[in-house]
């Protein structure tokens, strides 16, 4: 299996299965001499796990991260920096009367076809576990983020902008951290976690559209033709299992709009650019123009769910299949900082080309 390496000058390798002993990553590329914080580290692999048990999986792993190699005496050296969590709670006996049985919406039937031999506990390596493995890397980056001057003011946020047919209305920043789904309305928030209460009681799952947005970007980052900054992000967005869509600013909508009405106009106010729209999402040509990027991504439902449903066996027989476990109802929580993570390890790569 080959396409477990991203990026260019920072280079992340991520390893490891659901239900293996541990999971683990190789950062390549980080420089030499940085502060290495790791307690920072654990608590942004700490914002990954499960919040809420009516929204998320039960299933509490310590997610320990532990440092193999690539710093020394509290600083990096240079070389890779070797990172890993091991599994403790996986429980694979719960896996074993569906070992034979393609789980829909999974990729069991896709590995079996392109391996001809899987990791079923759990899904092996497509498992959404693996994105531990790129916290612990966009972690990393945050710590070299803050060695550049043109990243001082940079921050990345996500938060939860829609669950099924509810959609938040208002933006208030503070309050995305008081309530499970990371929902910046208040009252969308607790319309959105009645549903996802409701569709779990009905032995289903939910889909749902988060936000990322970087503020205060620096300007100039992505290349214009094949490394466009909107193209990698798109690429690391895309690489999260659960995201089936990605828009950049105006996304879709451009397609119902006119020049008039897409093009962001700019004027200098006090000695200043100023946009007066931002529908290219802060990106302009594949390189970033100073605005705050902005990108939507659609995420699909957990395809865990206890509703029977139709499928087939490795031996090529019908059957149906009920879930049971532990499983997300709602997976937009969840992936926020697995987002945010990538975002930022796009952001250090590209702004590493710069230098």
């Amino acid at each position: 299996m080959s396409g477990n390496t991203f990026g260019t000058l920072f280079k992340v390798t991520t390893w490891g299965e659901s239900h293996g002993p541990a999971l683990g990553v190789i950062i390549d590329g980080c420089p030499a001499g940085i502060e290495f914080d790791l307690e920072f580290i654990q608590e942004e692999v700490d914002k990954r796990k499960p919040q809420d048990p009516k929204v998320s999986t039960t299933r509490k792993e310590e997610d320990k991260v532990e440092v193999l190699s690539g710093v020394f005496e509290g600083k990096t050296t240079g070389t890779p920096i070797s990172l890993i969590v091991k599994n403790k709670e996986s429980r694979s006996q719960d896996y074993e009367k569906i070992k034979d049985v393609f789980r829909p919406g999974h990729a069991d039937f896709a590995y079996e076809m392109k391996y001809g031999h899987r990791d079923h506990r759990g899904g092996g390596r497509s498992s959404g576990r693996e994105t531990v493995c790129r916290v612990m890397a966009g972690a990393v980056a945050s710590l070299v983020l803050k060695e550049f001057s043109a990243t001082k003011k940079t921050k990345i946020y996500g938060h939860t902008v829609q669950v099924g047919d509810v959609f938040a209305e208002d933006f208030i920043k503070s309050e995305i951290e008081k309530n499970p789904l990371k929902c910046a309305d208040k009252k969308a928030a607790k319309e959105m976690l009645s549903l996802v209460e409701k569709v779990r009681k009905e032995k289903d799952s939910i889909g749902s559209m988060i936000e990322i947005v970087i503020e205060n970007p620096p300007t100039g980052l992505g290349e214009p033709v094949f490394d466009k900054f909107d193209a990698d992000l798109a690429k690391a967005f895309f690489s999260i299992g659960a995201v089936k869509g990605v828009e950049i600013g105006s996304g879709f909508d451009a397609s119902f709009m006119k020049g008039s009405e897409n093009n962001d106009e700019m004027e200098i106010t006090d000695d200043e650019i100023t946009f007066l729209s931002n529908n290219s999402g802060g990106i302009s040509g594949g390189i970033t123009d100073g605005n705050i990027v902005i990108a939507s991504l659609a995420i699909k439902p957990p395809p865990s769910i206890a509703k029977k449903q139709k499928t087939i066996t490795s031996t090529g027989e019908n059957t149906e299949i009920e879930i049971l476990g532990r499983h997300d109802a709602c997976l937009a929580p969840r992936v926020i900082p697995v987002a945010e993570n990538m975002a930022k390890i796009i952001l250090l790569d590209h702004l590493l080309r710069t230098t």
